[in-house]
Parts: structure tokens; sequence; C-alpha cells
């Protein structure tokens, strides 16, 4: 009896933990195969910020792949992540449409000057859009801010990890994409 009760407590606790490591974003990095099923694209509309213009975007890239950072101005781990997405972004050129997603409301004056005072205080410098509806973040099963994901050529996520991350993690997930 004392055996099978062991055997409940292990049990219990791995899926406890599994349960703690999906409910905090901190999951393994997801790497896609040749299996994974191309993302459908979404545009979304971008933001007026340094290195964005108001307009549209559309992820994934029809022409490239894509290398998309989900955050958030109210996110403290996202601020950590920006000056190493600034160092990584000058590394992959227009090899790979670079872009910044956000699930706030930059339809809303307020919010967008927000975002693009967040965005020049910290030196953000490329494309940033809105996901308002989650439309993208739902396609891409983001769970947590901030989250990278590569995506080829072809709309296969190759590449996907919540958290703040190394520029070398960062580059080493966009090179599966290329």
């Amino acid at each position: 009896m004392r055996r099978r009760q062991v055997i409940a407590g292990v049990a219990s606790t791995a899926a406890l933990g599994g349960a703690g490591l999906l409910a905090t974003g901190n999951v393994p990095s997801v790497l896609g195969g040749s299996d994974t099923e191309p993302v459908d694209p979404v545009t979304l509309p971008t933001i007026d910020a340094p290195g964005s213009t108001a307009g549209e975007v559309t992820i994934p890239a029809p022409d490239r792949p894509t290398f998309v950072d989900f955050f958030a101005t109210w996110c403290a781990p996202c601020e950590e992540q920006m000056p190493i997405l600034a160092d990584v972004r000058p590394q992959v050129d227009d090899r790979v449409r670079f872009v910044s997603v956000t699930p706030e409301d930059a339809s809303q004056d307020a919010v967008r000057r927000t975002i693009a005072d967040w965005w020049r205080e910290h030196d953000g410098d490329w494309l940033v859009a809105s996901d308002v509806t989650a439309a993208l973040t739902s396609k891409l099963n983001v769970g947590a801010y901030p989250t990278a994901v590569a995506i080829d050529e072809t709309g296969r996520v190759r590449w996907s990890d919540s958290g703040v991350h190394t520029a070398d993690e960062l580059l080493a997930g966009i090179e599966t994409a290329l």
C-alpha cells in the first residue's frame, strides 16, 4: 500500500510541476518540423513610432522569414528584452521581416501615443504592430510576454519560446527559419 502512495505522490508532483511550467510560460522552446502546418497570414495595423510607420503588416511575410516579438508596455521583462532585440535587429537586416506585436489597442489615440512613447524610450527601431483582437497571438499560441517566434518563408513556425532571451538565443531561433 505504501508503494502505491509514493508512486501517486511522485506522479502528482510531476503533474503539478508540468502545470506550473505551463502557467508561468516557462515552457521549453518549440521547434517546428516539416510537418508543421503553415500559419494563415494575419494583417495587423502598424504604429507610427521610431522605425515603424502607420499602415499594415501581414504576418507571416509572404516573401521571406518572419521574426515576431510579442510584448506589452506594461511588461517588465519586455523592457529587459528591448536592448537585446535592438542588438539583434541589425544582424538579420532585411533577410527577415522583424516585427514586434503588442495586444494593446492602438486604435485609441492615448494608447497609440503610450506605445510610441514606450517604443522611443526603449530604443525600438523596427516595425511595431497591434494585435488587439489576438488573431495572431492565438494562431501562434502566445501565452506569456515576451514571446519570440521565428517563421520560415513557407509560413511554418520553426522556433517559439517565451521569456527574456540572449542575443545568441534569438539569433539561433531566427536561424532555424532561414
